[in-house]
């Protein structure tokens, strides 16, 4: 594992571009988005509609990782080519370098992830202008991010869960588990993470919200070295609590890699973690087949499975058209650990944590 000092020394080489002006790759389809309210986080906004979009049509606000721009992880994941094959609008909040110098969304500062407040409102004011303005669907309003951008499209989950149906976090980490930069680069390796009962309790404090939660699909590599896998674990106890699940996940394959599914009540499956076997830190593509979408480029990696088109799916934005290779399709129960077995007799996913972190060499 990459230790601290090393990607310290690999931000800091990156903020020697920090003076450059940030360009407009020449073969987006994004448009600005002005006027789109008090902007208190600073940040740009960009958007896509497809011609002849209808009305109520969905919209998914796109959160692009850190040292890229909007355009650039459009190009890459292939959004705005499923948004014209199957009719949804897009939103691309995009980072400036006067905000953090890497192209980075603040999720780790207090004053960006509280409703209200910064950039979460900044996005907030995004996504509901876009809705006015081109009469979208308020209740069909999705929300995806990698890294920073995973980790602030749960924040922005955490803080609007009012706004979004669903969301889907790649390479991110839980919301609100940091408040400073040191933090942060401890919680990306994976070390400080809370127990699931308060990581829940950070998401019910940040609003009054009290309807049904917001869907969430998490992927990783399991060789990511900037954020540790441990994080998608984390983020899966903190909605695990919140969707009060009784449940055992199921365990299966999707082209190769593994996928969890955890079922609320009625049998939906509100929580899925795509654990990618032998990916790094980046959004995982897929640049071949029917399910293709987006190029290969840093932190875009081909890997034979693309996030765009499944989370997509998972989202009903994808009409007549199956997913592949799904197979072994199996009932997963590790075995209970008593100390962490609620009174009701179901067994808290805090386990899954630590078993987690035992495995990957964090705690003993």
């Amino acid at each position: 594992m990459r230790n601290i000092a090393d990607t310290i020394k690999r931000l800091n080489a990156r903020n020697t571009f920090a003076d450059r002006p940030l360009s407009r790759a020449t073969n987006s389809s994004l448009k600005p988005l002005p006027d789109f309210g008090s902007n208190p986080g600073n940040l740009r906004a960009w958007h896509y509609v497809p011609v002849g979009l209808v009305i109520d049509a969905p919209l998914v606000v796109v959160l692009h990782g850190c040292t890229q721009t909007a355009a650039e992880y459009d190009i890459g994941s292939g959004w705005s080519q499923l948004a014209d094959k199957h009719g949804f609008a897009l939103l691309f909040p995009e980072q400036q370098r006067s905000n953090n110098p890497n192209l980075c969304f603040n999720w780790f500062a207090t004053a960006d992830t509280t409703r209200g407040h910064g950039e979460a409102l900044s996005i907030s004011q995004m996504a509901s202008t876009m809705i006015r303005r081109h009469s979208l669907d308020r209740s069909r309003t999705f929300i995806t991010g990698l890294s920073a951008g995973g980790a602030m499209a749960g924040a922005m989950l955490a803080t609007y869960p009012d706004l979004f149906a669903g969301g889907a976090t790649i390479a991110g980490l839980p919301y609100a588990t940091a408040s400073s930069i040191p933090e942060a680069f401890d919680r990306m390796r994976g070390h400080g993470l809370q127990e699931s009962a308060m990581l829940a309790d950070r998401v019910r404090g940040a609003s009054d919200y009290n309807g049904p939660w917001p869907s969430v699909s998490i992927w990783h590599g399991t060789d990511d070295m900037t954020v540790d896998p441990v994080n998608m674990e984390a983020i899966v106890a903190q909605w695990y609590s919140l969707h009060e699940i009784e449940r055992p996940p199921t365990t299966g394959t999707v082209d190769g890699h593994t996928v969890r599914r955890w079922r609320n009540a009625e049998g939906i499956a509100v929580i899925k973690a795509y654990s990618i076997k032998g990916m790094g830190h980046g959004t995982p593509i897929q640049t071949t087949g029917s399910q293709s979408a987006g190029s290969a480029r840093p932190f875009m990696l081909d890997v034979g499975i693309s996030s765009t088109w499944h989370i997509a799916k998972s989202w009903n934005l994808i009409q007549g058209e199956a997913v592949t290779q799904t197979q072994n399709v199996i009932p997963y129960a590790p075995v209970p650990d008593k100390r962490l077995v609620r009174e009701n007799g179901t067994q808290s996913v805090s386990l899954v944590i630590e078993k987690a972190m035992r495995a990957a060499g964090l705690i003993k």
